[in-house]
């Protein structure tokens, strides 16, 4: 495992431990609607990515981590990593400001955006190769889509995931991976096509029918 990602990973587990022991510093640093936007504490942006509800949110989130971590820096190296990390975190919760601008109480905590764009930067280079849950990494991929469009447009279905994070964080590690490969995403077009299924329905309700955001 690269030394990025273990010190990555260690400063997450730690400033997670302190946040759950320092509840001044866990309501400060998290995302919320109203401080970002109408506070402009956009540092939340990022530091809610290393806050984690409990100790199994954060290992689940680490262990992710750790098990896609190889595959995006043997492709992309170690600072296209970097990249994919804090940008899917970063238009995760840039995601979540937008789809929930109009409940200004909304809050969310986790590195689970941007661990998503680890992972879907990884499936987009071998989507039939890779594994998840046992999985072939395009149906894993296309579930996890659907799956998590179809709670957001049902949201009285709640089951106190941050769907938007996950999506905005992995679309942009499938597009970064995408751009930066393109000859091996045509090799590989049916696969990734089935994944962008549930994103263009999910595009088409929000700005056609207007049904969130």
């Amino acid at each position: 495992m690269s030394v990025i990602v273990i010190i990555l990973i260690a400063m997450t587990s730690i400033i997670s431990y302190f946040g759950l022991n320092n509840m001044a510093m866990f309501e400060k640093y998290k995302f919320n609607v109203a401080a970002i936007s109408n506070r402009k504490e956009y540092i939340r942006l990022i530091s809610s990515g290393f806050l984690h509800a409990d100790f199994m949110h954060l290992f689940f989130n680490m262990f992710s981590l750790y098990l896609f971590q190889g595959a995006v820096i043997q492709f992309f190296g170690e600072i296209g990593f970097l990249i994919i990390y804090f940008a899917s975190m970063l238009l995760g919760n840039v995601f979540s400001l937008f789809i929930y601008k109009n409940q200004p109480w909304y809050s969310a905590i986790g590195a689970s955006g941007a661990v998503s764009g680890v992972i879907f930067a990884a499936i987009a280079m071998v989507p039939n190769e890779i594994r998840v849950n046992f999985l072939p990494g395009w149906l894993f991929g296309t579930l996890y889509f659907g799956y998590s469009v179809y709670m957001m447009l049902n949201p009285k279905q709640w089951d106190n995931l941050g769907h938007a994070a996950h999506l905005g964080g992995a679309f942009f590690g499938l597009i970064y991976s995408i751009t930066l490969n393109p000859e091996l995403a045509m090799s590989n077009i049916l696969y990734l096509g089935a994944m962008s299924l549930p994103l263009l329905y999910l595009s088409y309700e929000i700005f056609i029918k207007k049904k969130i955001g």
